[in-house]
């Protein structure tokens, strides 16, 4: 029997745990030796042995019982550097946390994977903040792909260590966050599968903010299948509701504006590739033009981003005092940029945000909408931490694609789809209005072994 454990996706890890094949405790102990002997330690900022090898225990003797909590009794997962652990500090991939009372209670999400079983194995480095898509952290070092096969390349952001941790095997899950893209940037830079819920469908309770308006959660892992059972897990749910859609007849949207603009010719033939097989599948496509995106560049050119206003509500006070120069620069510089934004002009923004919200949920309908995770793969750490302007324009390029759906407050599914430069992973994002996770989740499911093609 193969112990790389972690490098199972969730439902394989979970027949051999309910079938008595492996025991949590081996899984367990097993996943800390692959972490020990993997060569990056960026990836992980705490490991919680301790604690994981207690629950660990109680859920091999409520096995050995027959008392199973579930499809998850047993299964390893990792939490971003945001989510609170009892007993840790949450230092939100920043140094000026380090020094904070810690966590008198688990963050919301967290308990109920722990009531379902789930064992707790650490926390993942992150863009400090959560304010980068690139995940480059200057403080706890930057997770490197494990894709890569020529030079170090960018894990993507901000749930850099959590792309990473699953895309090397070190474990079958993941939790991320995303405001502007951070659960499927990294998924889509790693070759994995990311699922960011509508907002306000999980808990946001003990999970430090970015922008409150922005704000969702969502695993990262190897399959659309794990991510339908930790969703309903997240969810409180005994077991997942969501069914496997077929494709036949299923409509996608396919914008043809804004998000193929500079997009790298591998990544657009991975992805046209993937919309022929689905084609092929019985999946009926529309190519159209989103008026709303083109008047969102507007909006965020005109009146700053949402998120950058919000980050300096929030920080305001860091950065007028000497935590700033304990701060990562870039994070320091993009956040004080938040202060052009004045109150009319943040007032402007939401009305404009709730007026196209409701355009483009009665335009979309209950079709679901395609186009490549990030218009590039991802790029080399060294020139990017060298150079400030192309890190700035590297992440805005990088966010561009993802971010849409975050100020449309949709759900969305980064499947990878094939090989752009040199042989990097490219993902495909499906998307869906708000509340639509289920239908989302349900196509995704009959969807996902037709995107992949040969793509592993």
């Amino acid at each position: 029997m193969s112990k790389s454990f972690g490098a199972m996706s969730v439902a394989q890890l979970s027949v051999l745990i309910q079938s008595g094949a492996a025991d949590p405790v081996d899984v367990a102990e097993t996943v800390f030796d692959r972490i020990a002997n993997y060569a990056d330690k960026a990836v992980f900022t705490v490991l919680l042995k301790d604690r994981a090898m207690e629950e660990a225990l109680a859920s091999s003797e409520r096995l050995r019982h027959g008392r199973s909590l579930g499809l998850l009794d047993g299964i390893p997962i990792a939490w971003k550097d945001l989510f609170d652990i009892e007993g840790v500090t949450t230092t939100a991939g920043s140094r000026v946390l380090a020094g904070d009372t810690p966590a008198e209670r688990d963050a919301a999400v967290v308990g109920l994977l722990k009531n379902a079983g789930m064992i707790a194995i650490g926390r993942t480095n992150m863009s400090e903040f959560a304010f980068s898509g690139l995940g480059i952290n200057p403080h706890y070092g930057t997770p490197v792909n494990p894709q890569n096969s020529d030079r170090p390349r960018i894990p993507g952001g901000s749930s850099s260590g959590a792309g990473v941790a699953v895309a090397a095997g070190l474990v079958p899950v993941a939790m991320g966050t995303d405001t502007g893209g951070s659960v499927r940037i990294p998924a889509a830079f790693n070759g994995i599968v990311g699922y960011k819920a509508t907002r306000g469908r999980h808990a946001m309770d003990g999970v430090y903010p970015l922008a409150k308006s922005l704000d969702s959660l969502g695993p990262l892992c190897r399959t659309v299948k794990d991510a339908v059972w930790i969703d309903a897990a997240m969810c409180g749910l005994t077991a997942p509701e969501v069914a496997e859609r077929s494709l036949q007849g299923l409509e996608l949207l396919v914008p043809e504006n804004i998000v193929f603009d500079g997009a790298e010719p591998g990544v657009v033939e991975a992805f046209e590739a993937a919309l022929e097989r689905l084609q092929r599948a019985g999946v009926r496509m529309s190519r159209i033009t989103i008026p709303a995106f083109d008047e969102i560049i507007h909006l965020l050119t005109k009146y700053g981003p949402l998120v950058t206003a919000q980050a300096y509500a929030l920080h305001q006070e860091r950065l007028a005092g000497p935590e700033a120069d304990r701060m990562d620069h870039r994070v320091v510089m993009r956040t004080r940029l938040g202060a052009r934004t004045t109150a009319p002009h943040y007032m402007a923004l939401l009305e404009a945000r709730g007026r196209l919200i409701a355009d483009v949920d009665r335009f979309v309908g209950d079709r679901l909408i395609a186009f490549p995770t990030v218009a590039h793969v991802a790029p080399p750490i060294a020139p990017l931490e060298q150079d400030d302007e192309l890190f700035f324009a590297t992440n805005n390029k990088t966010l561009r694609n993802t971010m849409f759906g975050n100020f449309l407050d949709w759900c969305g599914v980064s499947v990878p789809c094939g090989a752009g430069e040199a042989g990097m992973p490219v993902g495909l994002l499906l998307s869906a209005t708000a509340r639509r996770d289920g239908a989302l989740l349900g196509a995704a499911l009959a969807a996902e072994s037709v995107i992949r093609g040969d793509f592993t």
